[in-house]
């Protein structure tokens, strides 16, 4: 299959486009929307607080993103099962805090990138349009072919299409690589790429945060940090969960800039399995360390109600936007509504 092909400059991507390609509409087939579906019902046993958020700014959603996964369109082709996604690079405006504003290359309009995932061994598809300005690509880590790779530039107009296996399960990225690669991920073209193990988890809370910095100036240093985009959201809209519910946690360090931060948890322990690569954890913390690009699943439950801080302990960093609050729920009094 060419894994390059041109669109019209400057024109939209048509469903006439999409439906020569084969991807437009939805569905699921096969043993991976079986697999999918069994996994959507194994976390309608899980109780998560009902969300009530109003989105901060037409960019991004931190609320809604802690739980939003991308499954992509599932289809089978000579036998295989195939995972499709579709990633669009644009431009918009995030509004860092009430008096700071900052143009950002986001993917589907948000920033981070939509959260995808798959099951390993899945034929993963991804349809990617560069609509952003400037060429840019799309880097997965995992296992790929060299042509797959993502560090060929895609064009202003231009689309590709990368296409490789969903391998090994874990807690990956995608990123633009471009030069400088330090400032096409910090301007906001980055997201999670999660590849779920054949036998799946156990039933949990699952949540995704992602730890980025905004160098609003230019000058190599962060001036303000987030978990999901926008600084101090999760200080302000305390992330709400039940106690004794087990939590899972994706977290990515995609922090540009600073060469080390930590995540810490308080009043609490978790169990550490890193990438993710693991079905038994490796330790029992309440910090953790990450490089750039490091990413873990980090599982706990929380045993009395009330407000707890997560942040990194580089206090600098939290003080300037990476910092947030669970807010335990006793389960007796709530509403219990499906995550699915």
């Amino acid at each position: 299959m060419p894994n390059n092909f041109a669109l019209s400059d400057g024109k939209p991507w048509s469903r006439r486009q999409l439906l020569k390609l084969g991807l437009a509409g939805a569905g699921v087939t096969g043993v991976a929307g079986l697999w999918q579906m069994l996994n959507l019902q194994s976390k309608s046993i899980v109780k998560v607080p009902p969300l009530d958020m109003e989105a901060p700014d037409d960019a991004t959603n931190p609320m809604k993103m802690l739980r939003d996964f991308d499954y992509g369109t599932v289809k089978q082709e000579n036998g295989r099962t195939i995972r499709e996604f579709q990633l669009i690079a644009g431009t918009s405006i995030i509004n860092l805090n009430s008096a700071v504003s900052y143009n950002i290359w986001d993917l589907n309009g948000r920033i981070p990138g939509p959260t995808l995932r798959a099951k390993q061994g899945d034929r993963i598809r991804v349809l990617f349009l560069n609509n952003a300005g400037h060429s840019h690509s799309l880097h997965f880590h995992g296992v790929h072919p060299a042509e797959m790779d993502g560090v060929r530039p895609i064009s202003n107009g231009k689309a590709t299409i990368y296409e490789f296996d969903a391998e090994p399960y874990g807690v990956h990225l995608y990123h633009c690589h471009i030069e400088p690669v330090t400032r096409h991920i910090a301007k906001g073209l980055y997201g999670m790429f999660i590849i779920d193990p054949p036998t799946p988890r156990p039933p949990a809370d699952e949540i995704v945060l992602v730890m980025a910095g905004y160098d609003v100036n230019d000058d190599s240093h962060n001036d303000y940090y987030a978990f999901n985009g926008v600084p101090h959201y999760y200080m302000h809209n305390p992330i709400r969960i039940y106690k004794d519910q087990l939590i899972r946690l994706y977290v990515l360090n995609i922090i540009e800039y600073d060469p080390v931060v930590t995540f810490h948890l308080h009043a609490n322990f978790f169990d550490v399995y890193r990438y993710g690569m693991s079905m038994t954890p490796s330790e029992k913390a309440d910090v953790i360390t990450m490089g750039m690009a490091e990413r873990h699943i980090l599982e706990f439950a929380f045993r009395y109600p009330g407000k707890y801080m997560f942040h990194p302990h580089q206090d600098a960093i939290a003080e300037n936007g990476c910092m947030g609050q669970f807010e335990v729920l006793a389960q007796s009094n709530q509403k219990t509504v499906n995550n699915s």
